[in-house]
Formats: C-alpha cells, sequence, structure tokens
C-alpha cells in the first residue's frame, strides 16, 4: 500500500493511499540545472555533445509513461486515465539550441522537424537577454497531451521586471518563468514556476525571492479556480539551507521547501545538489542549492500530499558528468 505525507500548514500525516479522494492529480516534479552549452569548459566538463545522450536518458527514464502520449484521443481523457499521472520537467541553464536538442528527443521528432509545438511536450520560456531566444532558459516543460496551458509569462528579477534587465549586485540577468496548467481530465489548475537566482549577489538573490513571491501571489489571485490554485516553484537558488534565499522563502509562511515533507528515511541518494566537475576541488561549493518548493500555506480547498523526493546520480562508471548540478525529483500528489 502506497503512503503518503500530506502537505498542509507544515503539518506531516501519514495516510494510506486507500484514504485518499478518488479525483487527484499525480504529478512529478523535475528541476534539473544541466549546465549552458558552453565554449570554454571546466578541467572534467564535457562538451554538450557528449552530455546531451546521458541528460536524456536520465530524462527520458524519469518521465516515461508521465507524458500521456500512450492515450487514445479518440475518447475523452477523463474516461482513459481518472487519475492523471503526469511529469513537468523544470531545467536551468538552457541556451535555445540546446532546448531544440531537448525538445527533440523528447518528442522523437527528426532534426528537420519543429519540436516547440509537440506533439508530446511542449515548453514554455523564453531566453533571458532579450525577451526571445537569446541567453538562458529557465523552460518549464510539460505533456501537451495532459494539460492546457492557460497563462504564461516571464518575470525578470529586477527592478524592472517587466523588461529584460539586471538586478542589484548580480553577476547575469535573471528571471522567473510561469505557466497556468489546467489538467485536462479533472480541470485541476496548477501554477509551475522555474527560476535560476544569481550566483554572484547576495542582494539580487534576496531581492529576487520578494519578486517571485509577489509574483506568484498575483498570478494565484488572478488564476484561482473553486478559491485555490496549488503552487509549485522549482530552481536553482544558488544559496545553501542556511543563507539568505533559502530562509526568505521558507519563512515566507507562504512556500515550503518539498523535502522536509519526506522522512530521511524515504529520501532517495545524496543531499548534495551541486557538485561540481572536480569534486575535490569543489569541496567547498558543494550542497544542497536546487530546491522544489510547494504551496500556497492558506490553501483551504486543496492540499498538496508528498510522495517521495530523490537527488539523482550526475555521474556513473564512464566518469562522465552530465552537469555540475544533480536532477532533483518531487512526486507529489493533489488533493482537493
Amino acid at each position: 500500500m502506497k503512503q503518503f505525507w500530506l502537505f498542509s500548514k507544515q503539518t506531516l500525516i501519514s495516510v494510506e493511499s486507500s484514504q485518499l479522494p478518488s479525483a487527484q492529480l499525480q504529478l512529478r516534479i523535475l528541476s534539473f540545472n544541466i549546465r549552458y552549452a558552453t565554449t570554454s569548459p571546466f578541467t572534467n566538463e564535457k562538451p554538450w555533445s557528449e552530455r546531451f545522450p546521458l541528460i536524456m536518458n536520465q530524462l527520458h527514464h524519469e518521465t516515461r509513461y508521465m507524458s500521456g502520449a500512450s492515450l487514445n484521443t479518440s475518447h475523452s481523457l477523463s474516461s482513459v486515465i481518472p487519475v492523471p499521472t503526469a511529469a513537468i520537467i523544470c531545467l536551468q541553464e538552457v541556451l535555445h539550441s540546446q532546448l531544440t536538442d531537448i525538445l527533440h528527443s523528447l518528442n522523437g521528432s527528426t532534426p528537420t522537424g519543429d519540436p516547440m509545438h509537440g506533439p508530446i511536450w511542449a515548453p514554455i520560456g523564453v531566453g533571458r537577454d532579450d525577451g526571445y531566444t537569446k541567453g538562458e532558459y529557465s523552460p518549464i516543460i510539460y505533456p501537451i497531451a495532459l494539460f492546457h496551458l492557460l497563462h504564461s509569462e516571464t518575470v525578470w528579477l529586477s527592478p524592472t521586471p517587466e523588461k529584460p534587465s539586471i538586478g542589484w549586485d548580480a553577476g547575469s540577468i535573471r528571471i522567473l518563468t510561469i505557466a497556468v496548467l489546467e489538467c485536462k481530465a479533472t480541470g485541476r489548475r496548477v501554477l509551475a514556476s522555474c527560476t535560476h537566482l544569481d550566483n554572484a549577489g547576495s542582494e539580487s538573490r534576496k531581492h529576487s525571492v520578494e519578486i517571485i513571491l509577489r509574483t506568484l501571489k498575483r498570478v494565484e489571485k488572478d488564476w484561482m479556480n473553486d478559491g485555490t490554485l496549488p503552487i509549485f516553484l522549482a530552481g536553482d537558488f544558488n544559496s545553501f539551507p542556511e543563507q539568505e534565499a533559502y530562509l526568505l522563502m521558507s519563512q515566507s509562511e507562504y512556500m515550503y521547501d518539498l523535502r522536509e515533507f519526506v522522512q530521511r528515511q524515504r529520501r532517495y541518494n545524496d543531499p548534495i545538489t551541486f557538485t561540481g566537475f572536480e569534486p575535490e576541488k569543489d569541496k567547498d561549493e558543494q550542497g544542497r542549492i536546487d530546491f522544489v518548493w510547494l504551496g500556497p500555506k492558506d490553501s483551504k480547498n486543496c492540499s498538496w500530499a508528498v510522495d517521495g523526493y530523490a537527488v539523482l546520480p550526475n555521474v556513473f562508471d564512464d566518469g562522465i558528468y552530465l552537469s555540475d548540478h544533480r536532477c532533483v525529483v518531487g512526486d507529489v500528489c493533489l488533493l482537493c
């Protein structure tokens, strides 16, 4: 019997799956900083052409049977799969060429096809440098057979969030990607969000979290149905749990760290999410800086039930690092 941990106002309540309501959305959330395709690699960093197939092996494995690709589209979704199981992929440090490669692979399309519109997965997001295709994306990739996209936007983490811009002491332009998705089978809406905070500026990280919280609250208010809009935020915070960005988010009384709702013995793999490409040399920088957050705390009509948390390996016997980060995976169930 599968066991869940209910996420509700910082309370952990163990329940058996047989006790859960029959109408629910089971969701796997992936957050992965894949490392941009640099022309000046670090020592021990392989080029994108070598890392890409390994990253895709991991993404395909972790999302198998969670895209709705095998559904019989001649019937209604609700009659085919009353309890949808879906994956949503949130990535960071993705250049346009990398996003194209990833979508080609996920959609099984030929190099001459346009993978951005499916047929299985579609991306949400823009390049941070110009709001189109230049610079890094923080994309949200969702299965189009399972969700309608109701709303999307990009917010720049700066004093001018409506346009491409750099904020405070940041070393790079930073963005928040927003998507409101509606489950085709149940009509339930989810606010999905993905970000990558600055590595250089503490002030930037602090103000970025403030902007993120304001944005999530605004979108929640605008797009809730039945008085609620469940939220998740995935991303690379460039902040350890004892540092400013994590503390500000965790003390917001609005969003909670998914990992803390999984018992220690049920968490898979190492707590470290950033390893670097040279573990011994990068030891002082290693730690948990990639997170999946759930909210909102004060939701009266919906609750997240947390089923699992994992940090996936980023290097195997061949010695090739997929990235300097590890992919974080959260398994949740939406109860309304």
